[in-house]
């Protein structure tokens, strides 16, 4: 492909896996003027394994402030910019959103080059549910901000994605225990796509007890199952009163029985048939 002048291109790299690279990835980052790397060293290697020699700029979070103005104005003056991370799609709990924030402010062009990432690949094979999740990469490391977003997630039903530090892992798993309960069933992710990937299964009391006798290794994506409320048991009476309480909102039948369905796990067809004994006015 050709790339394209005072173009930003957000660039995957594996994972762990050199493999997993793709053939655009290696393209781009032939072609582009500069690559702004998180780790130049972590990055040379890669470079060096595919045989790139473009030139290298750091971009992390500890000199972002100073850099950002400066790859602004590569950009505008018509070079072609690679933005990489250490490992995965750049932006995903790194600065480089606020690179890409600038760019979009600036009206210059941005281009994703996609490929591996932690969040999705252990989703994919971690066995809890994947058709709605929310990602909240890294926990605030302690006091109350970390214990207000942990209660914040409380009641979050959709699966839950974090990641973790090995030497820090114990403790986000007690802090999760206390917060959700022992038995949230979690899966804990090891080293995607690398020589030792392992997925662990069970709930939040059997992780602490497989992981104290035992030395966290490697980067974790932890997989939490999200909150199942246990479903309302109601009495038919307390039905037509939470029926007809819907009806009042504006809903129809069909409306109001769909939801209360929702709430009860009570067939739906049921409790239209409740719904029909009320009086027509409420319609």
């Amino acid at each position: 492909m050709q790339v394209q002048a005072g173009t930003l291109y957000i660039v995957a790299t594996p994972i762990g896996n050199l493999e997993d690279m793709t053939f655009r990835a290696i393209d781009v980052l032939q072609k582009v003027n500069l690559i702004a790397a998180e780790d130049t060293r972590h990055t040379g290697k890669l470079l060096q394994h595919f045989q790139i020699t473009t030139s290298q700029i750091s971009y992390h979070d500890h000199n972002r402030h100073s850099r950002l103005p400066e790859l602004l104005q590569r950009l505008q003056r018509g070079d072609a910019v690679a933005l990489v991370t250490d490992a995965g799609m750049p932006g995903i709990s790194d600065p480089g959103y606020e690179l890409v924030q600038a760019c979009v402010a600036a009206n210059l062009p941005i281009v994703p080059i996609p490929g591996a990432t932690a969040v999705t690949t252990a989703l994919s094979a971690g066995g809890l549910p994947t058709d709605r999740f929310v990602f909240e990469g890294f926990l605030p490391a302690k006091g109350q901000e970390r214990r207000e977003r942990l209660e914040s997630l409380q009641s979050e039903a959709r699966t839950i994605v974090f990641y973790e530090a090995p030497h820090r892992l114990l403790q986000t798993l007690q802090d999760l225990m206390t917060v959700m309960g022992a038995d949230r069933s979690v899966v804990l992710a090891r080293e995607l796509t690398k020589l030792h990937e392992q997925f662990w299964r069970g709930t939040l009391a059997e992780a602490i007890a497989y992981h104290d006798s035992r030395n966290p290794q490697g980067e974790y994506t932890l997989l939490l199952a999200g909150h199942q409320a246990a479903p309302l048991q109601l009495s038919e009476s307390a039905l037509l009163a939470e029926l007809q309480q819907l009806l009042e909102q504006g809903l129809s039948r069909s409306q109001a029985s769909r939801q209360l369905a929702q709430q009860t796990s009570l067939p739906r067809r049921q409790l239209y048939q409740l719904a029909l004994t009320l009086p027509d006015d409420q319609d």
